[in-house]
């Protein structure tokens, strides 16, 4: 008796939770070229601190931890920790040029309260809400 075995491996595409808008996508693309980091994509992620609570980040990466939700946004892998997912869920990640200078900018929908340097944030449940200044010096 002659047995095959057959595996069948399926690959699971979720919506992407956080979306890169065109501009921010090609960003991200060539600084992962002018870096020589193939393979590699975004991990845009959520700690405690900063003058509302919580504060934005940014790293690139190209392995998965546990609990990662992985996608594609406009050609870019993302990687989001499921912690992060809770406040990012539906958040934009933009590029911003001014004569300031230019940089990545989060629109993020669950943010109660914001601070004035845009890497900071407060939610309903968990947020400190900004008590007038920026404490960052911006």
């Amino acid at each position: 008796m002659d047995t095959q075995v057959s595996t069948v491996t399926t690959e699971t595409t979720i919506k992407p939770l956080v979306t890169l808008t065109p501009l921010a996508a090609q960003k991200v693309s060539a600084l992962l070229a002018e870096k020589k980091l193939n393979g590699y994509g975004l991990r845009v992620f959520v700690s405690g601190g900063g003058c509302s609570g919580f504060q934005y980040g940014m790293a690139f990466e190209n392995t998965t931890e546990d609990g990662d939700f992985v996608f594609d946004s406009n050609g870019v892998r993302v990687y989001l920790d499921s912690a992060s997912a809770m406040y990012l869920e539906g958040a934009t990640v933009d590029y911003v040029d001014s004569l300031m200078g230019g940089g990545f900018k989060i629109e993020n929908p669950n943010a109660v309260t914001t601070c004035s340097c845009g890497q900071s944030f407060g939610t309903e449940e968990g947020g400190h809400a900004s008590s007038g200044g920026c404490a960052c010096g911006h």
